[in-house]
């Protein structure tokens, strides 16, 4: 059987700010929360947790290093990229890139989460 990816899990010392910004971003309560351990189940099967990384490094000692992710992005399709856009601006996102039509079709935009990692929201045509 192929492998098949079922959580994205983000590492971060403040759980609850996270999960408050994750639920603002993606527009849901969190389907969990358990304190130094949340998920969001988000549509389809994939799932964004979040998790207090003093516990991580408890269970796999030196694994897990805040702040320090430049080399991979979570993304997730919306409807309406621009609508996103204006709603995240209120709650004062860091923005990589505004709302761009991309040379292969798709409508995007990039910003930062509140640990650094980087984050699109992108529809189709």
């Amino acid at each position: 059987m192929p492998a098949k990816l079922s959580h994205v899990c983000l590492f971060t010392d403040d759980v609850q700010a996270l999960t408050r910004f994750y639920e603002f971003v993606l527009d849901m309560p969190a389907d969990s929360n358990l304190g130094t351990y949340v998920q969001f189940k988000t549509e389809g099967a994939a799932i964004l947790a979040i998790w207090e990384i003093a516990e991580q490094n408890e269970h796999a000692p030196g694994s897990a290093e805040l702040r320090m992710n430049k080399s991979s992005i979570l993304e997730f399709r919306v409807k309406d990229v621009d609508k996103e856009f204006g709603r995240l601006s209120e709650y004062g996102v860091q923005w990589v890139k505004e709302p761009t039509t991309q040379p292969w079709g798709t409508r995007s935009t990039y910003f930062r989460d509140l640990d650094g990692n980087l984050v699109s929201f992108y529809s189709m045509p």
